[in-house]
């Protein structure tokens, strides 16, 4: 490791780079924005390169100039899309439980990883802070480790913590610290988060995703009590319901007393409260997806949206219309997860129509849009009107299960629909 620390916006990638390597950044929080910044606008000057992308959440990817950058995503959603469109659909459709191995067999080959850390006092070891998912995977397939020290980050434990030996490059941070403060959620939103929760008893787990349902279902549980939570991800509105007493983590049947999340998908408010919090603890995506893990969760509900599902219950997550929004993620280890679960359940909640009420989000067909999680696997599903319980019916009696929740504008035309297919 290199002893004599620059800024991150001075570093010079010339001398680490090489033609044709794969160039990889922790997911949302945990992107170092002083060395992505610095990389994209140095890329006209530097080797072409490929950047392997999950979520991208900065601004980082819309200062890209030239063509000596090529991308391989792992998502579509947020500013990764810019990647999705330029480089023609390049994106792995990969469970998250599956990414790790990927990473470790170098069918995901990552050359050069980029990383945000903060020093352990008295110890040679750093904390990564906020996203931990498959960072370990990373540095350990990559040529070359580049961290920028960022005191910024909240000094968490458990896999959150790696060697000093694993870094051959340190530099001091300076770029913006991403942040994800929580959206507002719309009126939609909360509908589906009230539904949500009188499915959700006291003592269950609960797993979340991202964006407005996920900070209205914590807002709609707020009254339950002794709540577990075990997630990929956690946003702000978390720190509600551990602060106010309704997650306790006291009947999970393993963690007992502690959120397990691969990542802190918020913002200040959440960084300081998991700081030296042993009542967080940031797991590898080989815990937070595993099927043997979540299959030990007591009780385990597990909370996921969809783009679209046809009236058999297949889900489409991963386009809209012409564009590659999503991504296969985690959504079928947790569906999966869910029904491993003693008590378990598995929650699709999704808005019966697109916000400006021209098209239905249940349809009679996908029409050769990806199948993201199987009919197979589909358990509850939820809109504003209502539970469709899908779990073993047969394909007509699902179909009329799903009208009965669609939007009333659509449920003429899906009988119809449906009365054509059978």
């Amino acid at each position: 490791m290199t002893t004599t620390l620059q800024h991150s916006a001075d570093f010079d990638f010339s001398t680490v780079l090489q033609a044709g390597d794969h160039v990889m950044w922790p997911q949302g929080t945990g992107e170092p924005t002083g060395l992505s910044g610095r990389l994209v606008r140095s890329a006209p000057d530097l080797p072409p390169m490929t950047l392997v992308l999950g979520m991208v959440t900065s601004p980082t990817l819309r200062e890209i100039r030239g063509d000596t950058i090529d991308f391989l995503c792992l998502n579509g959603a947020a500013e990764t899309r810019r990647a999705v469109a330029a480089s023609k659909g390049r994106v792995i459709p990969a469970h998250v439980s599956a990414i790790p191995e990927l990473i470790r067999s170098r069918r995901i080959p990552v050359d050069v990883a980029l990383i945000r850390v903060r020093p352990v006092e008295n110890s040679y070891m750093f904390s990564l802070g906020v996203m931990v998912d498959f960072v370990h995977e990373m540095i350990a397939s990559a040529r070359v480790v580049i961290a920028e020290i960022d005191e910024r980050l909240p000094l968490t434990a458990q896999d959150a913590l790696i060697s000093a030996d694993s870094i051959t490059h340190l530099t001091i941070a300076d770029g913006p610290e991403p942040s994800l403060p929580d959206p507002v959620p719309s009126d939609n939103d909360r509908a589906l988060a009230a539904r949500v929760a009188e499915l959700i008893p006291d003592r269950a787990t609960i797993q979340l995703g991202v964006g407005g349902l996920p900070v209205a279902v914590c807002a709609a549980l707020k009254d339950h009590r002794d709540l577990g939570l075990h997630s990929g991800v956690i946003p702000d509105a978390a720190v509600d319901l551990m602060q106010s007493g309704a997650i306790t983590n006291a009947h999970k049947g393993i963690d007992q007393g502690v959120t397990v999340t691969g990542g802190l998908f918020g913002s200040r408010r959440l960084f300081d409260f998991a700081h030296d919090n042993d009542a967080i603890a940031l797991r590898r995506a080989t815990y937070t997806h595993s099927a043997r893990v979540l299959a030990q969760i007591d009780r385990l509900h597990t909370i996921n949206s969809a783009v679209e599902m046809d009236l058999s219950g297949q889900i489409n997550s991963e386009i809209a219309g012409t564009r590659y929004v999503g991504a296969v993620g985690g959504q079928v280890d947790y569906v999966r997860g869910g029904r491993l679960s003693e008590g378990g359940r598995s929650i699709i909640a999704m808005a019966s129509a697109t916000p400006d009420l021209k098209h239905s989000k249940i349809v009679a067909s996908l029409r050769g849009k990806p199948v993201t999680t199987a009919r197979s696997d589909v358990d509850l599903v939820v809109t504003e009107y209502g539970v469709a319980d899908l779990w073993g019916l047969d394909l007509h009696a699902r179909a009329k299960a799903l009208i009965a929740v669609a939007h009333p504008d659509f449920r003429e035309a899906l009988e119809r629909d449906f009365a054509g297919q059978a």
